[in-house]
Formats: structure tokens, C-alpha cells, sequence
């Protein structure tokens, strides 16, 4: 009897310990991440920017701004610093509803294509209603289907702001959307386009029946190349599109890109053979019936390119091309650069792309293949060509284009010569006058320029001491020299939209950790008027807590490195938590959000499953700080930023008792996949898993423009003077063998961007070396894995959760959270 009560003394104890154990077990909380799915984010979180509707290129301008208490329209006077709703709410969804006959209310207004009359007396738009009507003759020529002729009438309004008057239109008032192929000449009375690799053009009359049936048979087309063919084009085969060589393909009209000289006699454009280009295919499982073979040109870097870009001048009136002699470097490339939109862009509604220039000359660039030289030119209407500037250097560069001032006679010049982006005056001869900008911050672009004070308008980062140098501003400074002034202060990232005449600009700020705020300033950076703060108060009513920026060292324990920190909303800091990083190496970005809301449901959602989950810079990323920082990697693109991601976790735990270093994964898309599989690789005994999507595992089979550009390629020139290059970069499916954690490789099967064999190949190495890991192809994607992007965010939480906290369901069959956003119609 007594060996039977300790026998029940020991089982229960058994039982109370398993049930402690159970209590005390980590569980990852998908009912937390679920509650802050994309679908839900829609209704937390509305407006959060001011996005100005500039009224016939004026300073004046309308813009819509939604809350939880529905959605307003407001106009905007800056000159009378007046700002009043365009219209009342109630009483023109009353009016709505006498004429389209289904209810509406003030709160719930939905107005489609809103825009101002010509005399900005009136506006209109467009409401869809439950009415049944019949599709138009147009309409239903553009159908596959003939028998589908029923659709639901949509409503075509004019309202009155003077007098309140609503009334009901022809949708034959509103002007036609262009059709996607048409290029006009200055003066419309011809439209440009690319059929069958030539150049045709109609007249305008014809356009007007193409909007209405584009298989008219009445159009007149007139062709003016003849020579053009697959892969050597006039206007251009468009690039990592997918041909699949389907004749119907040749016969549809194109958009082709012409740059016309402002008084319409000259058009320019460029031409290139890639008939000896290798092609590149995907295999769509899932698109049709049969399965079908996609094939489309693609370069590799280090592969022959044995033509060179040809430049054309042509005639308007006789249509004769001028070949321009540019070639000045083997494999270089041309670019053409346009005239910025504005005004004079248009003629009535149609807009004309002028090249950037005069009548009698436009402006190009000219860059080397590894991109260590690169050339602005000037050529005139005879192929005459002269150098403006030439820039030099030991690693790769970028260019922007000049921004012409003082009536063409100057243009402003942005370089990295003195290793930061700064602003440069030379005249048009190519004569520099003096340096505009200076000091170790980045000048990111000119916005504007204002003549009566000899003025430009432009912004910048990190020239503010105190801040995240990464904050964007934006300042003005006279073209006789002097020091820049500040236009917006405040210790918050910047996002500005200037009017055409640059007199005032409107300036979205926040941070991560700040409630974003919408300001209209005149351009000597007065505040006119407040325009809105967002309403968070239902997202911060669900749970909602902001992010933590944060400053760590790089590996070399000087360069400071900027990231944010996502904790979980329901935060124990008696807890410890495993760590995960988003990651994106640059260089031409970072995964590191400065402003409130960017990729919120990617981030912040796989922090409440129960995790810190940071993003952080690196050497080597992001172009707006020096460019010492930015060419970090070069020559060395695998392996150039993972030191700095495994320090900045390291200083993050030994600052936080609540991080748990052992526990760290590390996650990516892109660049990002990439990175988080060589992440495990490199440093196996640090990170523990990771989840890579779209990774270009194999840069070598990448494509050419970002792999040479990033990574450098060599150029090497025999005695004979003949010209060849060399391409080697590390991969990561070499070091396979290294793998020790847990690794999710992921892609789309039709992703011609990082091409499917990137991961595969990654697989194949695994296997060899007799690695365990896991393998998901999404079917029927492209590379940013489209509708199937919330099933990879649910395997990529089950994956961490799994291996980092030891809790998912990933023994259930139903993913419940994505299924419980969707309603069931059978």
C-alpha cells in the first residue's frame, strides 16, 4: 500500500512537471501575426502622405486624404495660403445618387479618374454603379469572348465648384488615355510606333480610330525602316521580356522611344544587334493548357558582346537616318536623356518626350562597360559630338543627368569626384565655373531652379549633425557660390514634391517612430500651411507599438551603421527572444526603413511570432553616403556585408539581456536571398537558420548590368589593341559543404529576372555534399513571387518558428491564418 502511494506521489509530480514544462515552453504567437496581415493593415492604417495634384502646371492642387472617418478631397491655394474641401461630402453624394440611382453617403465616396477643367471651374470624375449595360462596339471588338457584352454602367460627372451643379456627361468628353504604343511628334499631327522590328507612323486621323478599334482595317500605316528584324530592332527589343515567338507578337503595334527636338524637324534614338545574344528559358507549368516554353535574350556578365549601341539622328521630314560616330569604348553604353515634364511637354493633353536639349544640339551619356569612365556630350543635329565632361575613376560610377540653367547657356553638374555626390556649375562649353556643394554629405538630386534668384533647389543627406544621415532634406543655393540654406528642418526623413515653378513644394516627414506629417513650404522654406498628421489611432488601438532605430559599429569598429529594431507588441523584457534579420545588401539599397509604414506586414508581422527581428546597413550598401561606403564590395559581392550583419547582432546582445545570440536567423528576397544563404555559409556557427527567396545564389549567371557593374569586370587590351573582358566572383554553392544550420531555399519557377537556376544550382550543391535542407517552388511566379507572397510569409514563419523557438503548425494541414482573411463563396 505504501509502494502504491509513492507510486501515485511520483506520477503526479511527473504530471505537474510536464504541465509546468508545458507552460513554461516557447510558443510562437501566429494569432499576434495574424492580427497584422496586409488585409487588416488596409483598415488600420489609411493616409499617411499628402500626394499633391499640381492643376494645369500651376502651384495650385488638389489631393485626397483618408482617415478612419472616411475619405476627404481638399483644394489648395498657396498663394492665398488657403486650403478648403473641394467639395461638401453630403451634398454631393445626394447628388450622385438622383443621377446614378444606387445610395451613396458622404463617408464612403469612392470617386475614380477625379481632374479640372481646362478653366479649373469644374471637375470630374467617375462612379461605378450596379447598372447593367451594354459594352461598346469598341469594347467588345477588343474581346476574345463576343457573347460577354454585359457590364455595370459606369458614370461619367461634371460638377460645378461655383455653383454646386451636378450633372451627367459623355464619357466621349473625357479625354482618351493614350494608347500605350503611341509616340506623338511636337505637333500631333502624326503618331510614332514599332511593328514588325520597323518604324512606321500614322497620321492623327487614324490614331482617332485606332482609340476606338485598333484593328480598324481603314488605318493607314507607313513604314519607314525596312531592315529591322528579331533582336535587331528599330526602337528596341524590349528587355527580359518574355517573347515566347509567337507571330501574332510581331504584328501588334509597340511604343518606341523617340526624343524630339522642340521644334518637331529631328528625332534621335538608339539601336543594338542581339541577334548573337544567348537566349535564357522558363518552362510556365501553370498558365495554359499545355505547359509553355517562355524564351527571352539575356546577357551574363563576362560574357562576349560583340556589337556595339548605334545612335541615330533622324530627319523628320524625309526620314533618313544619320548614323552618329560616339564609339569611343568597347561595349559602351548610350544613354539619351529627355527633357523633364512639364508645360511645354504637352500639347493640349498629349504629351511629346523632347530630347534634352535645344533645336540645334541634346545631351548623352557615354559609359564604359565597367563603368570607370563615363562621358557627358553634347551632339548637334549633324552628328557633330563634343565632350562636355569626363569623369574618371577606379571603381564604378553613376551619373545623373545635367540640369541646364540660365536659359541653356549653363548646366549643373552632379559627381563623386571628391568621394561624396556634389553639385557642379560649368558652362556649356564644358568649362567648369565653380563647386556648389561640398563636405562629407550626399547631394541627392536637383529639384529645381529659379531664375530671379539664380537659385537651385535640391536635396540632400547627411548633412545635418545629430541625425540619421540617411534623412533626406531639401535646400537652395545660389549658382554665384555660397552656403547652402535649409529648407525643411527637422530631425525626420523628407520626402518632397516641388510644383513646376518651384515656389512651393509639399514635404512628407517621419521616422520609423513618429507619426507622419504633411507640411506645404514655399521655396525659401517658409511654412504656408499645415496640410495633415496621420490617424494611427486604430492601429495603435490594436496593439500597435513603433520600432527602435539604433546605431551599431561595422566590423571595422569605426563606420557607424544605422538599423531598426522590431520587438514583438506583446514585449517581456524578462523574456529572451531569438533574433532574426531582414536583410538586402546593396548597393543600390538597404533594407532599412527611415520612414513610417514601408514594408510594415514583412517586418514588424514576423516580430509578433515571437521574435527581434532587426534590419541594419552595410558596408558596401546603400549609395547615399560616401562612395567610399557604397564601393565597399567591390570586387568582392558575396561576402562584403555579412561581417557587419553578424557584429550588429552581437552588439544588440550584448546591450539587450532579452536578445538570445545563440538563436539567430537571418532572411532575405532578391539580393537579400542571396545574402541570407552565404550568411550560413560563411559564418555556420552564427546563424542558425534562414529563409532565402529568390536568391542569386550563382552571380555569375546573373545578369550582366548588376553583377559587372557591383562586383567589377576587367578589362584587358592585347598588344594588337583588341579589347576582351574577365568576369570571376565567388559563388555560394562552393561552399556548400560549410552548411551546419537550417535553410529554406525558395523561387519561382518563371522568375526571369534571378533566373530559377540560380536556386537550383544551390540545391545541386547541397545535395553533393549530402546536406539536409528544404526546398519550395512557387508556381507560376515571377520574381517577387506575386499572389503567392503571403503563403511564403507563412512558411517563413513556420520555418523560424520551428527551428528558433522549437513551436509552429507545421504539422497542420490548413494554414488558418490566411484562410480565415478569405471569404468562402462555395
Amino acid at each position: 500500500m505504501r509502494q502504491l502511494f509513492i507510486a501515485c506521489l511520483v506520477c503526479f509530480a511527473t504530471v505537474a512537471f510536464a504541465q509546468e514544462k508545458e507552460k513554461t515552453k516557447e510558443k510562437a504567437n501566429y494569432a499576434l501575426a495574424a492580427k497584422f496581415s496586409p488585409e487588416k493593415l488596409k483598415k488600420l492604417i489609411h493616409s499617411t502622405t499628402v500626394s499633391p495634384n499640381w492643376i494645369n502646371h500651376s502651384d495650385r492642387f488638389w489631393y485626397e486624404y483618408s482617415s478612419p472617418a472616411g475619405k476627404n478631397w481638399y483644394l489648395v491655394d498657396p498663394a492665398a495660403k488657403r486650403k478648403s474641401l473641394l467639395f461638401d461630402h453630403d451634398d454631393l453624394a445626394a447628388k450622385i445618387t438622383r443621377i446614378v440611382r444606387n445610395p451613396f453617403d458622404g463617408q464612403h465616396l469612392d470617386l475614380k479618374d477625379l481632374r479640372f477643367t481646362d478653366d479649373e471651374k469644374r471637375i470630374q470624375f467617375e462612379v461605378q454603379s450596379t447598372k447593367d449595360t451594354i459594352k461598346s462596339k469598341e469594347e467588345i471588338a477588343k474581346l476574345k469572348n463576343k457573347s460577354d457584352t454585359i457590364k455595370k454602367k459606369v458614370f461619367h460627372l461634371e460638377y460645378d465648384l461655383a455653383s454646386g451643379a451636378l450633372r451627367e456627361i459623355s464619357d466621349q468628353t473625357k479625354e482618351k488615355n493614350t494608347l500605350s504604343w503611341a509616340n506623338f511628334n511636337p505637333d500631333t499631327t502624326r503618331v510614332y510606333f514599332a511593328k514588325k522590328f520597323n518604324l512606321y507612323w500614322m497620321s492623327k486621323a487614324d490614331y482617332d480610330k485606332a482609340v476606338k478599334d485598333e484593328k480598324d482595317s481603314t488605318i493607314v500605316e507607313h513604314q519607314f525602316t525596312t531592315d529591322g528584324v528579331l533582336n535587331y530592332a528599330w526602337g528596341g527589343d524590349e528587355y527580359s521580356i518574355t517573347t515566347g515567338g509567337d507571330k501574332e507578337e510581331e504584328e501588334k503595334r509597340k511604343a518606341v522611344y523617340l526624343s524630339w527636338s522642340p521644334n518637331g524637324r529631328h528625332f534621335v534614338l538608339t539601336r543594338k544587334d542581339g541577334r548573337h545574344l544567348s537566349p535564357l528559358w522558363v518552362i510556365n507549368n501553370v498558365g495554359a493548357k499545355r505547359p509553355t516554353l517562355e524564351t527571352y535574350k539575356y546577357q551574363m556578365p563576362g560574357e562576349v558582346d560583340s556589337t556595339e549601341t548605334e545612335l541615330y539622328i533622324f530627319d523628320a521630314q524625309t526620314l533618313s537616318p544619320r548614323r552618329v560616330g560616339v564609339a569611343a569604348y568597347k561595349n559602351q553604353t548610350i544613354g539619351i536623356w529627355r527633357k523633364d515634364r512639364d508645360k511645354s511637354s504637352y500639347i493640349g493633353k498629349r504629351y511629346v518626350g523632347y530630347w534634352h536639349g535645344n533645336n540645334e544640339e541634346f545631351y548623352i551619356s557615354r559609359s564604359s562597360r565597367d563603368l570607370k569612365r563615363i562621358d557627358v556630350l553634347a551632339v548637334d543635329i549633324n552628328g557633330n559630338v563634343r565632350t562636355l565632361v569626363e569623369e574618371r575613376s577606379n571603381v564604378y560610377q553613376d551619373i545623373h543627368k545635367p540640369y541646364l540653367v540660365n536659359d541653356g547657356k549653363q548646366f549643373v553638374h552632379w559627381s563623386q569626384r571628391d568621394g561624396w555626390g556634389h553639385l557642379y556649375l560649368y558652362d556649356i562649353q564644358g568649362n567648369l565655373q565653380r563647386q556648389l556643394t561640398s563636405g562629407t554629405y550626399n547631394v541627392d538630386d536637383v529639384q529645381a531652379y529659379q531664375s530671379a534668384g539664380n537659385t537651385i533647389l535640391f536635396t540632400a543627406n547627411g548633412k545635418e549633425n545629430g541625425e540619421d544621415p540617411y534623412f533626406l532634406h531639401y535646400y537652395s543655393v545660389s549658382l554665384n557660390g555660397g552656403t547652402p540654406k535649409l529648407l525643411n528642418s527637422g530631425d525626420f526623413d523628407h520626402q518632397i514634391t516641388t510644383s513646376e515653378s518651384g515656389n512651393y513644394f509639399v514635404n512628407n516627414s517621419s521616422r520609423v517612430n513618429t507619426t507622419p506629417e504633411s507640411n506645404l513650404y514655399a521655396a525659401n522654406g517658409r511654412l504656408v500651411m499645415k496640410l495633415e498628421k496621420a490617424d494611427l489611432s486604430a492601429l495603435f488601438a490594436a496593439g500597435y507599438k513603433f520600432p527602435e532605430p539604433f546605431t551599431v559599429k561595422a566590423g571595422d569598429g569605426i563606420t557607424d551603421l544605422y538599423g531598426v529594431m522590431y520587438k514583438p507588441f506583446d514585449f517581456d523584457s524578462t523574456k529572451t527572444y531569438p533574433i532574426v534579420e531582414y536583410v538586402y545588401p546593396g548597393p543600390q539599397t538597404e533594407a532599412v526603413n527611415k520612414s513610417f509604414g514601408r514594408s510594415m506586414d514583412r517586418i514588424d508581422r514576423l516580430a509578433q511570432m515571437g521574435f527581434i527581428v532587426i534590419t541594419v546597413g552595410n558596408r558596401g550598401g546603400h549609395p547615399a553616403r560616401s562612395q567610399w561606403y557604397h564601393t565597399y564590395g567591390y570586387g568582392n559581392l558575396r561576402d562584403y556585408g555579412l561581417e557587419d550583419k553578424k557584429v550588429a547582432a552581437e552588439q544588440l546582445a550584448d546591450r539587450h539581456p532579452f536578445i538570445d545570440v545563440s538563436r539567430v536567423g537571418i532572411t532575405g528576397h532578391s539580393g537579400g536571398g542571396f545574402m541570407s544563404t552565404a550568411a550560413m555559409l560563411v559564418y555556420p556557427d552564427f546563424f542558425k537558420v534562414a529563409v532565402s527567396g529568390a536568391g542569386n545564389h550563382e552571380n555569375n549567371i546573373y545578369n550582366r548590368w548588376w553583377s559587372e557593374r557591383h562586383h567589377g569586370v576587367g578589362e584587358k587590351i592585347s598588344a594588337k589593341g583588341d579589347t576582351t573582358f574577365t568576369y570571376d566572383i565567388d559563388r555560394n554553392s562552393v561552399l556548400a559543404k560549410n552548411l551546419k544550420g537550417k535553410l529554406l531555399i525558395a523561387t519561382g519557377d518563371i522568375d526571369n529576372n534571378v533566373h530559377p537556376a540560380n536556386s537550383i544550382r544551390m540545391a545541386e550543391a547541397l545535395i553533393k555534399a549530402n546536406k539536409r535542407f528544404d526546398f519550395l517552388l512557387l508556381p507560376g511566379q515571377r520574381h517577387a513571387f506575386g499572389d503567392m507572397t503571403e503563403y511564403f510569409f507563412w512558411k517563413m514563419a513556420d520555418y523560424f518558428s520551428q527551428h528558433l523557438i522549437g513551436d509552429s503548425k507545421m504539422d497542420e494541414v490548413d494554414i488558418m491564418e490566411m484562410n480565415r482573411e478569405k471569404p468562402l463563396s462555395r
